[in-house]
């Protein structure tokens, strides 16, 4: 439970109907499984104890008593497991007979929770048997202990104060008000539903995506857990159709018609991070709500869930293609907007040959496209340098070919020479001074190009590069609209290579793969032997680092220890620990110090969750300390 994760399982005993003997054994073997595997809660299906099926036997005094006695008889023989069991079953209250969802563990009955809607349609007619569970809590006796029993009861562990468990079961999720919806207002993060589901055709898809947004639309995490094997297929079948998720996103997912388990790990602290950030999800706890705290030991949950390596990337090539297109779109609809309200007929692109310039002129060519100008407007201005390698010189060429727009060449040698020569600095020195030169030099040629035409200079900087300040401050951190502003670096190369696989034109795939292939470089220190000498990742650190621990530190705002346990978990087979830390420290250093370059940055599109813009996503002070975040690091040993 270290860092806000909780293994949680979902399983789908082989039972058989109205034999509660048989079923507690199963039910016990599930619990012994489910902890083996590292579960500390395990939610099983909607009356399992006898099975769902049993019809008018539901009426019969035999049936409800083994019940019980299986219920007790559980509680006794897993009292020594620290794992919280849920277990739908039957139960006579006040002569009226409930469905209920059972919670207990460690010798512990700690609540009953009944269902709130009876169906009452052809195939489930529970309400022949059952009566719609109180709101009111109320403690009734079971055995020596006193239960508390209704729907209004959120379960807390005390050890995790942001892990608040409630339950619903089966039809209440159907329902137009489900009572998850209550429970998630009064402070649940995580939903129990106890369910018997029958199998039709194409049900499958409904189930799934209604639970989906349940869970996304209550910043939960929803464990569900469906009837299967040994149920009655008098008219049913049931499928064991078993799903774990977490915000909208599927963590696990049974195989339908098998019994057994599944297993998956909940960040809880990032569901309650989520909920910080939207106001609109707003936790008042009812008045009649009931607390039932219980503990559970604290240890490291081993993760087994995926944590991606580019979490800006989806991971199948259709969706990826799919989002890389939508982005495309967002950036060029935000300057086509841009143009056309400012009146701009010409665009200046100060063209590298690198990956940031090459999509930015991918753009700029869609939104003239867009509006239907002519691509001649666009300029791509190639302004060789110190460092410029004849590599990257002509792929900035072949692409303004290729793409049918205005060229011109202007040597930034000459008028840099002047400067070092007027501020009295020496050229061989190549300091910061030597570097940041060359890059205000090219920014102020491309802002008066664009003035005498009444142009605008379409920004190239990245996500990345913004949030470990790696710009020339009024340098290449300045334009009038920049289009890459929240696109990471690792996106970036996937947006160019989107285009270069769907391009049908040979020269510009051709173009653009090279340009993928070359290495990330400012190119402001002399080449050597004709090659790039200053490669931006041996400088800063790998970029695909870089944009994970911003994915983490911006959209979930995770402590340091918990970007860099993450971090081992998806690249533990690329670096070793101690290189993980190395850059993560130095992610920290640079984004706390060049926040003053973010404070002032050009408008541009987000496209995505994570965003630097001080004007929305990012109000940081440009003199914060970043001495807690290094202080946590220091104690990683």
């Amino acid at each position: 439970m270290k860092d806000g994760y909780i293994k949680v399982a979902a399983g789908t005993p082989a039972i058989r109907v109205a034999d509660c003997e048989f079923n507690r054994e199963q039910i016990a073997a599930m619990i012994a499984q489910a902890y083996k595997q590292g579960a500390r809660l395990l939610v099983l299906p909607e009356l399992c104890i006898t099975g769902y099926t049993c019809g008018d036997l539901f009426l019969q005094d035999v049936l409800l008593n083994g019940a019980m006695d299986a219920l007790l008889w559980l509680v006794e023989v897993t009292k020594e497991i620290p794992i919280c069991t849920v277990v739908g079953m039957p139960i006579v209250i006040d002569c009226k007979l409930y469905n209920v969802g059972v919670f207990f563990g460690q010798g512990v009955i700690y609540g009953m929770v009944p269902k709130t809607y009876i169906p009452n349609y052809s195939e489930f007619y529970e309400a022949r048997h059952f009566s719609r569970g109180p709101e009111t809590v109320r403690i009734i006796r079971i055995g020596n202990q006193e239960v508390p029993f209704g729907t209004n009861i959120v379960f807390g562990v005390s050890e995790m104060p942001e892990l608040m468990i409630a339950c619903e079961l089966c039809e209440d999720l159907w329902a137009p008000m489900p009572p998850s919806t209550r429970h998630a207002l009064s402070g649940a993060t995580v939903i129990c539903n106890l369910s018997a589901s029958d199998e039709l055709a194409a049900k499958e898809r409904y189930r799934r995506e209604l639970i989906s947004n349940q869970s996304a639309r209550l910043l939960s995490a929803y464990i569900y857990a469906d009837a299967g094997e040994g149920e009655s297929t008098t008219d049913l079948v049931f499928s064991g159709h078993n799903m774990i998720y977490e915000n909208g996103i599927l963590l696990a997912e049974s195989k339908r018609f098998e019994s057994g388990l599944i297993v998956s790990e909940i960040d809880v602290k990032k569901l309650t991070a989520e909920r910080q950030r939207k106001n609109t999800f707003e936790i008042i706890p009812a008045e009649d709500y009931f607390v039932v705290e219980f503990s559970l030991p604290m240890e490291e949950t081993v993760l087994t869930r995926e944590v991606s390596k580019t979490p800006f990337i989806p991971q199948d090539d259709l969706t990826r293609n799919e989002r890389c297109e939508e982005i495309f779109m967002l950036q060029a609809l935000g300057l086509k907007k841009r143009l056309l309200h400012t009146g701009c007929q010409h665009a200046f692109v100060g063209l590298s040959g690198g990956l940031d310039s090459t999509l930015a002129l991918l753009v700029t060519v869609k939104a003239y496209d867009l509006i239907g100008l002519e691509r001649l407007n666009i300029h791509g201005i190639t302004m060789p340098g110190y460092g410029t390698t004849d590599r990257t010189y002509q792929n900035a060429l072949n692409m303004a070919k290729t793409l049918g727009i205005s060229l011109q060449e202007i040597s930034i040698v000459k008028a840099v020479d002047q400067h070092f020569a007027d501020i009295g600095h020496d050229k061989k020195v190549h300091d910061v001074t030597y570097e940041n030169a060359q890059a205000r030099e090219r920014t102020q040629i491309l802002m008066d190009l664009a003035n005498q035409t009444n142009g605008l200079v379409v920004g190239t900087g990245d996500l990345s590069e913004l949030a470990l300040g790696w710009a020339t401050y009024n340098g290449d951190h300045m334009s009038m609209y920049g289009v890459n502003a929240s696109i990471p670096k690792t996106l970036v190369r996937h947006l160019v290579r989107y285009v270069a696989d769907t391009s049908e034109d040979a020269g510009l795939k051709k173009t653009l793969y090279d340009v993928l292939d070359t290495p990330v470089s400012p190119e402001l220190l002399p080449p050597e032997n004709g090659e790039i000498s200053q490669k931006t990742e041996d400088l800063v650190g790998p970029y695909e680092l870089h944009d994970f621990f911003l994915y983490y530190v911006m959209r979930f705002g995770y402590a340091p220890s918990k970007v860099y346990r993450l971090a081992c978990y998806a690249f533990g087979t690329d670096y070793d620990k101690d290189t993980i830390l190395t850059w993560l420290k130095k992610f920290y250093y640079r984004f706390f110090s060049q926040q003053f370059k973010r404070s002032c940055v050009p408008d541009g599109p987000k496209v995505g969750s994570v965003a630097l813009s001080p004007r929305g996503d990012l109000r940081m002070p440009s003199d914060a300390c970043v001495n807690l975040w290094i202080k946590e690091l220091e104690m990683i040993v």
